[in-house]
Parts: C-alpha cells; structure tokens; sequence
C-alpha cells in the first residue's frame, strides 16, 4: 500500500509540473513577448504566407541562381504588377525586415523570369546543381535564327526557354538573346518529340506563345518578401511591352529563292542607292522613337524586307506608314531639325494626310497615314496637277517587330494581306514600272479637293 501511494505521489508530481510549465510558456509568448516587443513575428513559423508553394520555389530559385552566378531578373506581369503598384515602398524595404508574403505568395502556376544568355557562363552546372536541389527540369531549344542568313551555321540550335518544376510550382525561365539592332529578343517555346505535355499547364505561360522583342531593360535589386531580386529599372515601360512584344523573322530560305530566280542588283548605283535608303530609314526611326510616334514599314519597302530581306534597289524611295492617331503637329519641324526637309504636303489631318521629306542622294522618305474604318484601314493619295484624291483599302492589321537594316522596327503582323492588298497575287515578281494611281489593286478614285483648299492640301517645296 505504501508503495503504491508512492508512485500515485510521484506521478501527481510530475503532472503538477509539467502543467506549470506548459502555463509558463503561454505566459511568455503572450504577455511577456507583445510587452518587450520581441520579434515573434520574424521568426519563421509565424512570419505570414512564407510557407507556400510558390515562395518556396522560388526562394530555392533565387538560391541557386546565386550560388551559380546566373543574374536572371524578374519579368512576371502578375508580380511586377504588384509590385508597381507599391514601387516606392518595396524599394524602401530591407533583406529580411518583412513579415507578410505579399507578392510570390499569390496563387498562380509559374513564377517568370529573364536571363540575358551571353552573360551565362556555366549553363550545364546550373543545369545539374538544379535538379540537385530538387527541380525536375525541362529545356526548349531551337535554331538560331541570327544565323538564317548564312548557309553555314544555319541549324545551329541554342535554348530559348527553361521551365523547372518544384512540388506544384513552377519556375519559366526565358532566355534572352543579342541581337544586332541593339535589343533582346526570345524564341517561341515550341513542344518536340516526346515532351510530357502534362508536366506545366503550358497554355498558362505569359511568354513564348510567339517570338518577342524587347529594349535592352535597365535592372535594379530590390527585396522582395524577404528575397533580393533584379527587375527592371522601368516596371511600368516593360510591361507595356508584354502584349506588343510579337516579333517576325525576316524569311531568309525565301529570300535566298528569288536572287536564285531573279539575280540581285549589285551595281555600284543600286549599293549605293540602299546604302543612303537604310542611312535614311535609322535617321526616320530616331526620330520617330525620340518623338513617340508608332510606325511601320509600309509600301514598297515592307515589300522588299518581305520578298527579299533587303530595300529594293529600283524603288528609289523608303515609305513608311503611321495612324493618323499617332499624328503630332511637330512631326515636320522634327525631321527639318534632322536635315530632312519637306519636299511636300498633301491633304490634312482629317483626310488623306501624306508628308514626304528630301533625302540625300536625291533618296525620298515618305509617310503615309492611315485612318480606320470599321472593317478597313485606309491611307490617301493625291494628285497635284488635277487635285484627285486616291484612297488605298486594306483588311485591318495589328503591329508586330522584325529586324530589318541592324534595327528593330514594326511592320504589319499580317504580312500578306497588307502586301496582297497593295500588290496583288503576284507580288513575288519583281515589277519595276508603278503607276501610283492606276497599279495597286487597293486604289480607289476618292473625289477632288475643291479649289478652295488646294493651298491648304496641296503644298509643295
């Protein structure tokens, strides 16, 4: 009996003690803790939304492309959205000083990011050490088209896209490339082979859907829920130009084709003819660019980067197109500033506006704008002896980038239509005699300027 109220007296100990101290721990963390300030919060149990998926992953992401050296920079519209909205105190915040996931927590399916490729120096140990931390990996790789041009090198492949899945989440890793206009530019993510098409919800992805073309961003670091990463300097600048970034390729196998059909011109007039026309088309496009106006190659030279990769040498002129709502009164004040004066004005801003400007080496630049309709898209002509007015139909159009004489530079997205409808069917051949006015297969007669206005509409200089 003794014994046995022993054991009772010891065990009623033991449980005396341990409700002391479990009542200790909740006095603490409670009372003790809130009064002195201590920083509960920061520790990691407690710290808000730090432990989902999506912050895991790319924590681990920013981990290792560190210990590697890669300097990748965040593109994710959803995240540099939010950021944005809240720019200048997220640049305010320090390393480790957050205690609410507010930006990598958000639930979505990928997380994306951007690497300049020239700048990756150890591509297949940042490959390996990556599945060593437990990503399961893909890469996308396909020809580089910087090397279509050249026989030689064409079908030399390069990576375009990584896409590394940890538990749920994903990390889309878009690989940047030079290219000689002085931008970056990524490849489609295009699915080969035997691909496991279930690995990410591919439709989901922000980038690669189509090639884009991007300016050269300036990067800056900044803590974001407690991770420094780079972004672009500009936030607000690259993501409007996410949804207008589609770019084309110049199409060098077809080029190749028509000089095999029909033999280039390389005499020492049509050199020099091109080498003044692209001297003009760059002096245009800073000028544009400085001035904010959106153009496109139009006319006969939209033809030539199409049908040939090059100005066409007998075209003697470089025509470029721009909506007419894009139109600003100081566009002529702009290029006589240049060197570039007006050789003529025709029309006015609510009707057939078309300005042309004298070159050197008797080299025109004419611009063309173009006015909507609601199923059409339409640009004037007229004609200074007699005042007839021209209008040239074409099926609506959107702008996508190319490359074209070492720039970056818009043209129709639908190409073919837009050359179809100014040239026709035929529009592989090359023709040499163009009647303005009687030619395109898109002109229509459009009236006369009364007399009244022809000092107004018709100018020339």
């Amino acid at each position: 009996m003794s014994r046995i109220n022993k054991n009772v007296i010891l065990a009623l100990l033991t449980l005396t003690s341990s409700a002391f101290l479990l009542f200790q721990l909740y006095y603490y963390k409670h009372y003790i803790s809130a009064k002195n300030g201590a920083g509960v919060s920061k520790s990691k149990g407690n710290r808000i939304g730090f432990d989902s998926t999506q912050w895991r992953a790319v924590k681990k992401f920013v981990m290792l492309t560190s210990s590697q050296n890669v300097p990748v920079f965040l593109i994710d519209p959803l995240i540099l959205e939010l950021i944005n909205k809240d720019f200048e105190q997220v640049k305010n915040i320090s390393h480790g000083s957050t205690s609410e996931c507010k930006f990598f927590c958000v639930p979505r399916d990928f997380t994306a990011f951007a690497l300049r490729y020239h700048l990756w120096k150890n591509e297949e140990g940042w490959f390996r050490t990556a599945e060593n931390m437990g990503f399961q990996c893909l890469k996308v790789e396909s020809k580089d088209p910087r090397l279509d041009g050249i026989d030689s090198l064409s079908g030399t492949e390069i990576p375009l896209h990584y896409i590394c899945r940890l538990a749920n989440h994903a990390i889309h890793l878009v690989v940047f490339h030079e290219r000689s206009g002085n931008y970056l530019w990524h490849g489609h993510l295009r699915l080969k082979g035997r691909v496991d098409r279930k690995f990410v919800p591919f439709r989901k992805l922000q980038f690669g859907r189509y090639p884009g073309a991007f300016d050269r961003p300036e990067l800056q670091q900044i803590t974001v829920d407690g991770l420094e990463v780079l972004i672009p300097k500009d936030p607000v600048h690259f993501l409007e130009e996410i949804p207008h970034s589609r770019f084309i390729e110049c199409r060098y196998k077809e080029a190749r084709a028509f000089f095999q059909q029909y033999l280039d011109d390389n005499t020492v007039e049509a050199m020099a003819f091109q080498k003044s026309a692209k001297e003009l088309l760059q002096l245009a496009a800073r000028t544009l660019k400085k001035l904010g106006v959106r153009f496109w190659l139009s006319s006969g030279t939209c033809l030539g980067w199409y049908r040939q990769c090059n100005i066409i040498p007998y075209s003697k002129d470089v025509d470029l197109g721009i909506f007419i709502q894009d139109y600003k009164s100081d566009i002529i004040s702009a290029f006589q500033d240049v060197g570039l004066p007006l050789k003529h004005k025709f029309g006015k801003v609510e009707d057939s506006l078309e300005l042309s400007f004298q070159g050197k080496d008797d080299v025109k630049l004419d611009i063309f704008f173009f006015y909507e309709e609601t199923d059409h898209m339409w640009n004037g002509g007229t004609q200074a002896k007699t005042g007839k007015k021209f209008k040239y139909l074409f099926p609506k159009f959107t702008l996508c980038w190319t490359e074209f004489v070492d720039m970056k530079i818009h043209v129709p997205c639908e190409t073919i239509d837009y050359i179809e409808a100014n040239y026709g069917k035929t529009w592989k051949i090359p023709v040499k005699t163009w009647d303005w006015k009687r030619s395109p297969p898109n002109v229509r007669p459009n009236g006369v300027w009364p007399i009244s206005e022809w000092d107004e509409v018709i100018q020339l200089y």
